[in-house]
This record gives C-alpha cells, structure tokens and sequence, in this order.
C-alpha cells in the first residue's frame, strides 16, 4: 500500500512539471523532423575517347553427332585464339563467356515429330583489345581464322581508368548544384547558407555496337570508330536558409 501511494505521488509530479512546462512554452512532445533548406542536384558530363575495346566472338559448328561437333568447334575455337594472341591480346584477357551443345532437329510430317538432325556447338568469348586502333584488324584476322564458323556477336568501348574523367565531372556537377542554389535563394529572397547534405551518384553510357555479320574489304581493314564516351555524375545536397 505504501509504494501504492509513492507511485500516485511520482506520477503526480510528474504531471505537474508537464503542465508547467507548457505554460511556460516549452515544447514537450516529439514532432516528425521536416525537410527544411535548399534541396539540389547538380550534374556534371564530360566526354572521354575509348582506350580498350572488347569484342564478344567465337565458333559456332554443328555435325552430326556431338563429338564430331566437339572436335570442329574445338579445331576452329584453337585457330582464332591463336589469331587474338598473334595480333596482341594477351591470353589473361580473353574469357570464355558461354559454351553450349544443343540439339538440332527438324519436323517429320510423316512420323508427326521432331527428329534430331544434328548437334550444334557454341563456344564464345569476350577478348579485351588493348589498342583500339587494331580492333578492325583483329576483327579480320579472326574471321579469317575461323572461316564459317566464326561469329562476331558484339563489340563495345571502354576507358580502363575513368578516374580523372570522373574528378572532372564531379566538379561540374557540384558547381551546377551551386548555381541553381543560389539561383532559387534569389527568387525565394532568402540567404543561402552552407550545404549540409552531399550525396553523389554516378551513371557511365558506354558506346556499344550490336551484333553484325563480318564482311572484310578486300585488301583493307574493317573499319572500326570507338567515337567517344560521356561519363555522368550526380550530386544532391542541401543548403542551410539563413
């Protein structure tokens, strides 16, 4: 009974400091924090010329039976390693990407089913071309080597170190986010304060070329244009009213 009444006691204390308190018009309760400030994203672009190349490529051969095909895609595969190698590429930079055995096979109307006709083997790779300016001319080389059975799926563009290209573009970008800051303060007739919040998100397009049938000009090279890259970056920050 006794801590009964300490306990009716406490809380009516603490009632009371509550009451006082919001006479006295401090705020006791917790509110949802707002957004408040200057709220921006800035974006800063540069363009940046490739320095590596890859091209997906490979061997594709179909036999009657799989060994046979086996052995043919093996015999072409060896053939237009040995051309990736011979013109430059290293062998750390070529990577087998996908290597399938599939059925090939044909509707007999007679029998009202499928009949397997044959198997085809797919044996492809990803090879980093070091030098740009040689991509035509690997491209030939491995056509060459390969015959029929090559395939040239597709061939992209990269720059092996973005580093610098992405200081630059950060530094666009915040000064973008800056101007349109300090643009808003002025048509908000406010003071603009320092930035609180920075948070930077990047987005890189490289140029790509889709899959393409190889058709190399007689007594030339195939003609390759990395053209060039344009290497984004985003920031979003904040900015005190004062």
């Amino acid at each position: 009974m006794k801590n009964t009444r300490w306990l009716i006691l406490f809380l009516v204390v603490v009632l009371a400091f509550g009451a006082a308190g919001c006479a006295q018009g401090y705020n006791v309760s917790v509110t949802p924090q707002q957004q408040t400030g200057i709220w921006v994203t800035g974006q800063g672009e540069v363009m940046a010329v490739p320095d590596i190349a890859e091209l997906r490529l490979g061997v594709e051969v179909q036999a009657d039976t799989v060994a046979e095909a086996q052995t043919q895609a093996s015999a072409a595969m060896d053939k237009v390693q040995q051309a990736l190698e011979d013109n430059g590429v290293a062998e750390k930079d070529i990577q087998t990407q996908r290597y399938s055995i599939y059925p090939v096979t044909k509707w007999i109307s007679d029998k009202d089913e499928q009949e397997i006709v044959g198997y085809r083997v797919t044996n492809i790779v990803v090879a980093k071309i070091r030098d740009v300016d040689e991509a035509g001319a690997i491209i030939d080389a491995v056509a060459e080597a390969g015959g029929d059975s090559t395939r040239i799926q597709a061939i992209s563009f990269d720059v092996d170190d973005k580093t610098t290209y992405y200081e630059q573009a950060r530094a666009k970008a915040v000064e973008d986010a800056n101007n349109k800051a300090t643009q808003l303060a002025e048509l908000a007739d406010v003071g603009l304060g320092k930035a609180t919040y920075i948070s930077e998100g990047a987005a890189y397009l490289p140029v790509r070329a889709d899959s393409y049938d190889v058709y190399p000009e007689v007594g030339g090279t195939t003609p390759i244009s990395p053209g060039e890259l344009k290497i984004t970056v985003q920031v979003q920050m904040i900015y005190q009213i004062v």
